[in-house]
């Protein structure tokens, strides 16, 4: 195991919150895979003039997720895909397949990635590092009509 050579910490900025600002996004997707979300978030905080604050994502489904991923390579998207297929199949034998084959392996994967996102808010722009997106992702095979939450609260302008 090796350790850290140099830690370093900017100066804390503090602020009072004075806004919780609140918007639903619409997202139709086109079947399993990724939906990058990132600029229409961004666009829900310059539209609010948020400064300083956090972020909540949260997706209203149980068979569609939310991630923090890379942007730069589609590949791993591809490769995110792939693991998810492997750890839950279609062909597994689920008992609950109400709407599908691909009904509870939806569910799995969505209890294996996450329904809820926190991003801190800085100087009016999300801290996400450089490589970094927000995705919906989408674990059924045919398209729907998926609800984000987006909940900002902090200073705003």
């Amino acid at each position: 195991m090796s350790s850290a050579r140099s830690i370093t910490c900017t100066a804390p900025v503090m602020v009072s919150a004075d806004t919780v600002a609140s918007s639903v996004l619409s997202v139709q997707t086109s079947g399993a895979g990724f939906v990058d979300l990132t600029r229409e978030v961004a666009k829900f905080l310059t539209g609010i003039d948020a400064r300083e604050g956090a972020l909540t994502v949260f997706i209203r489904h149980t068979s569609a997720s939310l991630t923090i991923q890379e942007n730069a390579d589609p590949s791993v998207l591809v490769d995110l895909m792939t693991v998810l297929d492997r750890l839950a199949p279609q062909s597994f034998g689920w008992t609950h397949d109400t709407e599908g084959p691909d009904d509870m392996p939806a569910h799995v994967r969505t209890m294996l990635t996450a329904t809820s996102l926190h991003v801190p808010v800085m100087a009016g722009r999300m801290a996400l590092g450089t490589w970094q997106a927000i995705y919906v992702i989408e674990h059924r095979a045919r398209p729907h009509a998926r609800e984000v939450v987006l909940q900002f609260v902090g200073k705003a302008g």
